[in-house]
């Protein structure tokens, strides 16, 4: 390359449709304008930053010469060139002076900075802040996405669209209009949007919508998002909410059940409140109701055949056909069991028949039962358990107040803790029984209502305290024996199993250190009776009183032996072994 003197020019624009007989006389100005100025000055217009227009003198495998007018020649890549029909000798081209010399006295051009410059100036003249541009998104960097609109603008992440976004490399190579947040002038930045476009397109589309929507209109939406109360539809430009109560006419726990996010459903406009912007869908009437003749088809007493859907703690739910459940209430599933749980029963997905019992339409809801199915057997309960009827039944469990007893599979009845015996004082009625006894009772009375019957255990034997003042009247002697000593006394077992209180003050007419001296648990005794009191069920007897009407200590008369006789007595026996034993 040659370096030589040539003309000079200021930078100017090129126009793609200025023919070359322009350009030249564009050239030709340059030159005067120039030629007039002082020297030294045309260095000036050619400082680094400027546009220059050049011509191209010679084109090679890589680069492209174009003379601008200055000292020397500059050599452009040829891959900066994006439209490489410019590649013709003579040709006009702009270029960017990016040094007048380099380190071998040779300028420095760039075709690509050139283009930039141009662009960059075609946007500060035809767009500013707001202006919808068209681009496309070329790349990934930190914090969002680069895009070409014509030159290079930053897409924030949280500008790239209306939606949570799970990867932006989807976006890579697509083409978008854009709006135009911000233009810096200084740094040659610019910040788009299109999240902004999509928001002014969808706010445009909802009062489109709002306005034109109505009730019982059909519409196509996409399912955006599932909730535990319904589903959210993308109705085109509008959100609607198909409530989980009318997504279907049969019961169910949830939504996704029925749908999956990204479906397509046809729904039904249930209603729209243009000043909320809400809309209510609904699935289920797009069908027909079910339960419109509901109450003609499932009169009480009627058997159906069904599917057990779902258990709770309180019954079974009971599909009878499509969208139509029923209920079975625990305490319809056995007459004679109390069902706490019905998984006891039935188990889900199982088929069974039942009997319907009640159809509430405006609720929705049909009570099933299963024990209708079978015999009652509290139905003829009085007729078989009449009140007076002896009868033997197992004992099932205890409690605090008292046993319940097996009459027959499901049937139970309750002895009372009070009706175990007439004459002991029972704290528990383990203290007579036990959980598998077969005992005999008798029939108190039966509640055929309540499913109640009430036994006894006493009454099978004559009250002993209703002729007591008869059989044992004050005054009388009685015999007995010592069933348990107490610190204020001992009590005597009477022959007709009674117990009697003999007081520590009753028991001797001689003094004495402590009550075993005088009786012990088991001895025989003779007493006086004192007292008797029927309705507390309380006899007080007297040992002393019968000694003294008696006056003696010996022969047949003798009631208890003394302390003094009983130890000589067991003695003289223990003398008498231990002289067998040394034999």
């Amino acid at each position: 390359m040659t370096k030589k003197t040539q003309y000079t020019w200021e930078d100017t624009k090129v126009v793609d449709d200025v023919g070359y007989a322009e350009q030249d006389e564009l050239m030709f100005r340059q030159l005067i304008d120039t030629a007039s100025k002082a020297p030294g000055e045309d260095k000036l217009l050619f400082n680094p930053g400027k546009i220059l227009v050049g011509r191209i003198v010679e084109i090679t495998k890589d680069h492209v010469v174009v003379d601008v007018g200055l000292k020397s020649e500059g050599v452009v890549p040829i891959s900066e060139f994006s439209d490489t029909s410019q590649l013709v000798l003579d040709a006009q081209v702009e270029v960017y002076l990016d040094q007048s010399e380099d380190e071998k006295g040779q300028i420095v051009l760039s075709r690509e900075k050139a283009e930039k410059q141009r662009q960059w100036e075609y946007i500060l003249q035809h767009c500013k802040e707001g202006s919808i541009v068209r681009g496309k998104i070329i790349r990934k960097v930190k914090g969002g996405l680069m895009v070409d609109i014509g030159v290079e603008a930053f897409l924030p992440g949280s500008q790239v669209d209306n939606k949570r976004i799970k990867n932006l490399d989807e976006y890579l190579d697509k083409v978008y209009e854009f709006k135009i947040l911000k233009i810096n002038t200084d740094r040659k930045n610019i910040v788009v949007s299109r999240r902004e476009l999509l928001e002014a397109e969808r706010i445009s589309k909802k009062a489109e919508l709002l306005e034109n929507i109505k009730e019982n209109d059909i519409r196509f939406g996409t399912v955006k998002n599932i909730t535990d109360f319904g589903v959210f539809l993308d109705l085109n430009g509008i959100d609607g909410l198909l409530h989980i109560t009318d997504m279907t006419w049969k019961r169910i726990r949830h939504p996704s059940e029925m749908v999956q996010l990204g479906q397509k459903l046809e729904v039904m406009i249930l209603s729209v409140d243009k000043e909320k912007g809400r809309v209510a869908l609904g699935l289920k009437q797009l069908g027909s109701n079910p339960w419109d003749d509901i109450e003609k088809k499932y009169p009480p007493g009627t058997h159906v055949h069904g599917r057990i859907t779902n258990l709770l703690p309180y019954g079974a739910f009971m599909e009878i056909e499509s969208g139509i459940e029923g209920l079975i209430h625990v305490s319809e599933m056995s007459w004679v069991k109390n069902i706490a749980d019905p998984s006891e029963v039935v188990s889900k997905g199982q088929e069974m028949d039942a009997v319907v019992l009640s159809v509430q339409k405006s609720d929705g809801k049909i009570s099933l039962g299963l024990k209708q199915l079978e015999h009652n057997p509290w139905d003829d309960i009085e007729r078989k358990y009449s009140v007076g009827t002896n009868v033997k039944a197992e004992v099932k469990s205890l409690t605090n107040y008292g046993a319940f007893v097996e009459l027959e599979p499901g049937v139970e009845g309750l002895i009372h803790i009070s009706d175990l015996s007439w004459i002991k004082k029972v704290s528990h009625p383990s203290e007579m029984l036990k959980k598998g006894d077969l005992v005999e009772a008798i029939i108190l009375s039966v509640d055929k209502d309540n499913k109640k019957i009430t036994l006894g255990v006493k009454q099978l034997s004559e009250n002993p305290w209703e002729n007591i003042e008869r059989t044992m009247p004050v005054g009388s002697v009685v015999q007995g024996k010592i069933s348990k000593i107490t610190a204020f006394g001992a009590f005597v077992e009477l022959p007709n199993g009674i117990e009697g209180l003999i007081h520590v003050t009753e028991l001797s007419d001689q003094p004495f250190g402590k009550i075993e001296d005088v009786v012990s648990r088991g001895d025989e005794v003779s007493a006086k009776v004192l007292k008797l009191d029927p309705e507390h069920k309380k006899i007080a007897l007297s040992i002393k009183e019968f000694l003294v009407e008696k006056g003696q200590l010996s022969g047949d008369d003798i009631v208890v032996q003394s302390a003094d006789a009983r130890r000589q007595k067991e003695k003289a026996t223990k003398e008498k072994s231990e002289v067998a034993i040394e034999e």
